[in-house]
């Protein structure tokens, strides 16, 4: 089980990069779109935003769910209130040592 959360979380990394190169090149295709024009760069807006968003969306939920099932596989707390309050405490403690 480990083994394929360490698998699966390699892939969340990577699909994670793969979903910001893909936002950023929507980003840049509407910069052209604005520098070609209303006909051309209208055109090329309207396809970004009709059949290349949604396929961006989907991409981008299927990071997120890989994303939580490498940490559900491995065992991670990272959005828990219990492993926040541990780290709190041991700043804490970490705090009122150094003041002593």
């Amino acid at each position: 089980m480990k083994a394929a959360g360490k698998a699966l979380n390699k892939a969340f990394g990577y699909m994670v990069f793969i979903a910001l190169m893909l936002g950023g090149l929507a980003f840049f295709g509407f910069v052209v779109a604005f520098i070609l024009g209303p006909t051309t760069g209208g055109a090329l807006g309207v396809f970004i935003k009709g059949k290349y968003f949604p396929w961006v969306i989907r991409f981008g939920t299927l990071t997120i769910a890989t994303g939580l099932i490498s940490m559900y596989l491995n065992g991670e707390e990272a959005l828990s209130l219990k492993s926040d309050k541990a780290e709190a405490e041991a700043e804490l403690a970490e705090i009122k040592a150094n003041q002593e």
